[in-house]
């Protein structure tokens, strides 16, 4: 399987225009003088009753502790059937992965599927491929990406998009706010099914995906009660610009610890 890099038109030419700006970006993350540097978010659709899946998830271990990649377990249940109910598949996560297939020309969908911020899918227990689709993201997520940061303040969550407005950059389509709840890590013995027998620990489990608003290209905030959005076992949360149904992810951010 080719990993495919889908660049839309608007994209490929704002690329064009931004290439120092972007260069620009990658070096200061480099050098860690950035504070402000682009995340490149990285989906694992991932079961617990899948045989292939707990290399990939070792992979998005690995991912996880990389300081420009926000990678996101997403756990599905469409291999419930085969001896093993997956104890942390949200349904709603195979509907999500079902929009990819439609947006990136995906014959089906699978485990362990990597999407790459909603640019390209490649199999995720393949660390070079993974790594691969990363690097050649990250240039495209430097030049388009919409600031967006996350913070907590007095029992809210507060979360702020940026405009764009500046001259040469690509208008992105409207997109949608998303926040998702995460659990750090879950460890998981399974007795049942094609991984019986194995301990499974999974990193940056979402627990949940709400859309929390709607970004237009100018500047918005978005203000929520923490206890009302965050879920059993969550401790952390991150937030999601992205368009369309399985669009480009163009904002990323974690809230800090």
């Amino acid at each position: 399987m080719h990993t495919r890099l889908l660049v839309p038109l608007w994209l490929a030419a704002a690329l064009v225009g931004l290439a120092t700006s972007a260069d620009a970006q990658v070096a200061a993350s480099k050098d860690g003088a950035a504070s402000d540097s682009p995340l490149t978010v990285v989906e694992l659709f991932t079961s617990q009753g899948c045989s292939s899946c707990p290399s990939a998830d070792a992979i998005l271990a690995k991912l996880a502790t990389r300081a420009d990649v926000l990678a996101l377990s997403l756990p599905v249940d469409y291999w419930d059937y085969l001896g093993w109910k997956d104890t942390l598949a949200n349904p709603k996560f195979a509907e999500r992965q079902k929009a990819y297939k439609s947006a990136l020309g995906v014959p089906m969908i699978y485990t362990p599927m990597m999407v790459v911020s909603g640019l390209t899918q490649v199999n995720g227990s393949d660390e070079e491929k993974v790594l691969l689709a990363i690097e050649k993201s990250a240039r495209i997520v430097a030049a388009t990406r919409v600031p967006l940061h996350i913070v907590a303040k007095d029992g809210h969550l507060v979360i702020e998009a940026g405009a764009v407005k500046q001259i040469g950059h690509p208008h992105p389509k409207d997109a949608t706010l998303w926040l998702a709840p995460i659990a750090k890590s879950v460890e998981v013995p399974i007795a049942r099914g094609e991984n019986r027998g194995k301990t499974v620990t999974y990193y940056n489990v979402v627990r949940e995906l709400i859309p929390v608003g709607m970004w237009t290209g100018d500047a918005v905030t978005v203000q929520l009660d923490r206890s009302s959005v965050m879920r059993p076992g969550a401790e952390r949360c991150a937030a999601l610009l992205q368009q369309g149904r399985g669009g480009p992810i163009i904002g990323a951010a974690l809230l800090p610890e």
